[in-house]
């Protein structure tokens, strides 16, 4: 069984904080051109349409 990463002792913790953790993204859209802020909000609103339409993909196909 896996142990929990808070388990792996001081050198462990910090190497995964600091080097190999997750991705800080706090903040990651303020300071950029109001250009690539609708560009993002675009792809995502993309992202979301094609998902919706997936799951209606997959929902009309089980029911036949």
């Amino acid at each position: 069984m896996a142990k929990d990463v808070r388990e792996g002792g001081f050198l462990w913790n910090w190497l995964y904080k600091y080097w190999a953790g997750p991705a800080s993204v706090q903040g990651a859209i303020e300071g950029v051109t109001q250009e690539a802020r609708d560009g993002w909000k675009a792809d995502l609103e993309e992202r979301k349409r094609y998902s919706r339409e997936q799951r209606a993909r997959k929902q009309a196909a089980k029911r036949g």
